[in-house]
C-alpha cells in the first residue's frame, strides 16, 4: 500500500470510471464558445411560453438567471429563503468585480485574466470554462452600467479600476466597498421587472428540501423540488422542466466562516444524494482580510473588502517581545513587512491562500498580534498610516470609508489612526456540484450556476472573480446551454401523484419527523460548532494524513450524537427555525465527512490546501501533476442496512475528469 492510498485501502472510498466533459467543443479555444452557442439548439417564442424553469436562490446567479430566463419568455419560478432577494448573500461581496476591458492600458486583455485565473487556481481549472469566463467578463461590465450600477469613475468619466491579489494589473471595477451589494440591486431590478410582467413567479421564505428526478438509467431527469413555507410550515410540491441551483457555498460547515448564518449546502447536497457529483469538496478558500476571532461567543466571521490590500500595509513585529506594545510605539525597524519582503514581485498583493497562509505562520511563530484568543495571538496588522501620509485622509476615505466605519463599529478601534488587525478566515468554496461546459450536472435537467458549481476557479479564486462567475452563469451561460437541453428534451408528463413525486414529498415528512421526535439534550447550535472546531483543526489551511483519518472519525461520531441527542424544539407546522438549523446542520455534517475524505486522498499541496507532506525545502505548497491533475468527482452512496441512523453515507465513489492543458503551461506557481 502507497501511502497516497491509504483511505482507499482503508475502504473509505472506492475509485469508479472516470468521466469526461463532452460538451465542451474541439478547436481553438477562443472560438469554443461561440461554436457552443451556435450549435446548441433554439426554442422559438411561441415554445417558450410552455416551458417552465425553477431557479433556487437569488444572488447574482441565481437573480440574473431568473431575470434573464424570464426576458426571453419562459416561465420562471424563483425561490428563497430569505425574505426579499435583495438579502442573497452577494450583497457581502464588497471589493468590486473583474473584468478585461484594459482601461488602464497595463497589459490586460482576455488572455491575461484567463491565464492569471488559471494560475491564481494553482493549475487546477478548467481551461474551457475559464476562458469563457474571461470572454464574457466584459459584456457584464457594459450589462451592469446599462442598469445603473454605480461603479466607481475617473476625473475624466471612465470607469475606475483598481488591482486584486494575484494579478499585476488593473481589472477590477468596483463601486466604492459596495460592490456587491450595487451589482445585486442591478439584477434585483431586472428581476422584478420580469416578476410585475409575469414572466417570473416569485417565492421567498421557501427552503428547497429535496430535488425531484424522475425516471430511470439514461432517462432520469430532474423535474422539480420539494420546498417548505418557512413562515408557515407547509411542505409543497413544484414541478417545470428543468431546475437551476444557484443557492451558493457550504462555508458554513466551518461554522465560523465570513457567510451569512443562513448559507448552507441543503440544496446541493439533497441534489448529490439524489445522483449529482460532487466536485473538489475540499477546495475551500480562507480570505486573509478578515475581523479576527475575539472569543468564543462568536458565531460568524467579518469579512474586510481585499482591496484594501491595494493601499493597506501588512505586518506583524520582528519580535515576540514587542507584540504587547500598541502598534504606533513599535518603531519602523522592528516591523516585519512580511509579504513584501518574501515576494517583492506581488508584495501584499499576492493571492488569498498565500497570504493567508503566510499570516497564519507568523502568529504561530508567536509574532500575532491583538488579544490572546485561546493558545495565541491571532491577528496581523493592516496599517493604512503610509497611504494616509501619501493621498491624505480625504482621497482614503472617499475610497475605503464605508470600510473603515464598518471596523471601527465593530472593534471600537478608529482605523485612521491605529492599523486595522486582521486574520485568514473561511470565505469562500471552490468545490461544489460537478458541471458541464453546460452548466448542467450529472443529472440531466439539474443546471448548477454561480459558487454552487466547482467549474472555474480551480484550488483558490482569484479575489473579484465571484462575482464575475455569477453574473457570467447567470447572465450569459445559462440562458444559451440550457435552451439546448429544453429543445432536445422528450419529457414524459409529471403531476403531483407520479410515484417519483410522491416519494420525494415522504423523504422530506419523514426526515422532519425523525428530526422532531429525537427530543436529545444537546442544541443543534452545540453540534454545529463542534464539526467547525473538527473542519478548521484538521481540514483548514494545512492538512495531514494523521489529522484527516482523525476527523473522519470524530465527524461520524458526532453525527452518531446528532441523530440520537439533538433536540429540535416546536413543530413542523409552523415558523419553526430550530427544524431549519437542523436539517442544515444534519447535511452539513455529511458534507464534511466527504470534504475530509477528498482532502485525504489528494496527497498534494495546492491553492490554499496545504499538506504538510507535500512542501518545498522553503516551506511553500508542492503540487503533484503527475498523479492529481483532475477533477475529484464523487458520487454518493447510501449507508448499509446495519449501518444505523446516524451512518450518513457509504463510501463515496470517486470519479476523476483528467485535466488537459492545451493554452497554458503547467508549472509550479511563484509569486516571488
Amino acid at each position: 500500500m502507497t501511502k497516497k492510498n491509504a483511505g482507499l485501502a482503508q475502504g473509505i472510498y472506492t475509485e469508479g470510471s472516470s468521466i469526461h466533459d463532452h460538451k465542451a467543443p474541439d478547436g481553438p479555444i477562443e472560438k469554443k464558445w461561440t461554436r457552443r452557442k451556435f450549435e446548441a439548439s433554439l426554442v422559438n417564442p411561441a415554445n417558450r411560453r410552455k416551458m417552465s424553469v425553477i431557479i433556487v436562490g437569488t444572488g447574482l446567479a441565481g437573480g440574473a438567471a431568473a431575470a434573464t430566463l424570464g426576458e426571453a419568455g419562459y416561465h420562471v419560478k424563483s425561490f428563497c429563503f430569505q425574505d426579499s432577494p435583495r438579502r442573497a448573500h452577494s450583497i457581502a461581496a464588497q471589493g468590486g468585480i473583474n473584468a478585461a476591458k484594459n482601461y488602464k492600458e497595463d497589459g490586460d486583455s482576455v488572455q491575461r485574466l484567463f491565464y492569471d485565473t488559471v494560475k491564481g487556481g494553482d493549475y487546477r481549472s478548467r481551461e474551457s470554462n475559464v476562458y469563457r469566463l474571461a470572454e464574457v467578463s466584459a459584456n457584464i461590465i457594459d450589462q451592469c452600467v446599462a442598469q445603473g450600477v454605480p461603479f466607481a469613475r475617473e476625473y475624466g468619466g471612465l470607469l475606475d479600476n483598481r488591482s486584486f491579489g494575484g494579478v499585476q494589473v488593473s481589472r477590477t471595477f468596483y463601486a466604492r466597498g459596495q460592490t456587491g451589494q450595487q451589482l445585486l440591486i442591478g439584477a434585483y431590478q431586472a428581476l422584478e421587472r420580469q416578476v410585475a410582467a409575469r414572466t417570473v413567479e416569485q417565492f421567498t421564505r421557501h427552503e428547497m428540501l429535496e430535488v425531484i428526478v424522475d425516471g430511470e438509467g439514461a432517462d432520469r431527469r430532474a423535474r422539480g423540488i420539494i420546498a417548505r413555507d418557512l413562515v408557515t410550515g407547509e411542505i409543497q410540491t413544484h414541478l417545470a422542466d428543468a431546475v437551476v441551483l444557484a443557492s451558493g457555498g457550504y462555508g458554513n460547515v466551518f461554522f465560523l466562516s465570513t457567510n451569512a448564518m443562513g448559507s448552507n449546502v441543503t440544496a446541493t447536497w439533497r441534489a448529490h444524494r439524489k445522483g449529482a457529483l460532487m466536485a473538489n469538496p475540499c477546495y475551500t478558500q480562507i480570505h486573509p482580510t478578515c475581523i479576527p476571532v475575539s472569543g468564543e461567543h462568536q458565531s460568524k466571521l467579518t469579512l474586510m473588502s481585499e482591496s484594501l490590500r491595494n493601499d493597506g500595509r501588512i505586518w506583524v513585529p520582528k519580535k515576540r517581545e514587542d507584540c504587547d506594545k500598541a502598534a504606533v510605539d513599535i518603531a519602523e525597524e522592528d516591523r516585519d513587512y512580511y509579504l513584501e519582503r518574501i515576494y517583492p514581485s506581488f508584495g501584499n498583493l499576492v493571492p488569498r491562500d498565500i497570504a493567508s497562509r503566510q499570516a497564519k505562520n507568523v502568529c504561530d511563530e508567536g509574532r500575532g498580534v491583538g488579544p490572546v484568543v485561546g493558545d495565541f495571538r491571532r491577528g496581523v496588522y493592516l496599517d493604512f498610516a503610509d497611504a494616509i501620509e501619501r493621498l491624505g485622509r480625504a482621497a482614503v476615505e472617499e475610497k475605503y470609508g464605508n470600510l473603515f466605519d464598518m471596523y471601527a463599529r465593530i472593534t471600537g478601534e478608529n482605523p485612521y489612526e491605529t492599523p486595522m488587525r486582521i486574520y485568514p478566515a473561511v470565505h469562500y468554496v471552490m468545490g461544489g456540484l460537478w458541471v458541464d461546459y453546460d452548466l448542467s450536472s450529472s443529472i440531466p435537467g439539474l443546471f448548477v450556476a454561480g459558487e454552487a458549481n466547482f467549474s472555474d476557479h480551480g484550488a483558490n479564486r482569484l479575489g473579484a472573480s465571484a462575482l464575475m462567475q455569477g453574473l457570467a452563469d447567470g447572465y450569459f451561460v445559462l440562458p444559451n446551454t440550457i435552451r439546448d437541453y429544453l429543445a432536445t428534451g422528450s419529457l414524459a408528463p409529471l403531476t403531483e401523484d407520479s410515484p417519483s413525486v410522491v416519494a420525494a414529498r415522504a423523504e422530506v415528512e419523514q426526515r422532519t419527523e425523525r428530526l422532531l421526535a429525537i427530543n436529545g439534550e444537546r442544541s443543534v447550535d452545540s453540534f454545529h460548532r463542534e464539526l467547525g472546531n473538527i473542519m478548521w483543526e484538521y481540514c483548514g489551511m494545512e492538512r495531514s494524513e494523521e489529522g484527516l483519518l482523525k476527523a473522519i472519525d470524530l465527524i461520524k461520531g458526532l453525527r452518531d450524537e446528532f441523530w440520537r441527542n439533538v433536540r429540535v424544539l416546536g413543530a413542523a407546522n409552523t415558523l419553526n427555525q430550530s427544524l431549519e438549523k437542523a436539517g442544515r446542520v444534519a447535511d452539513f455534517l455529511e458534507l464534511g465527512e466527504l470534504m475530509c475524505i477528498d482532502a485525504l486522498h489528494r496527497r498534494e499541496s495546492c491553492g490554499g490546501h496545504f499538506r504538510a507532506e507535500s512542501q518545498t525545502e522553503d516551506g511553500e505548497a508542492l503540487r503533484h501533476d503527475d498523479e492529481y491533475a483532475y477533477v475529484a468527482a464523487w458520487e454518493f452512496t447510501p449507508p448499509g442496512e446495519t449501518e444505523g441512523v446516524g451512518a450518513g453515507m457509504g463510501a463515496p465513489v470517486l470519479h476523476k475528469e483528467d485535466l488537459v492543458y492545451e493554452f497554458i503551461k503547467l508549472k509550479q506557481r511563484s509569486y516571488k
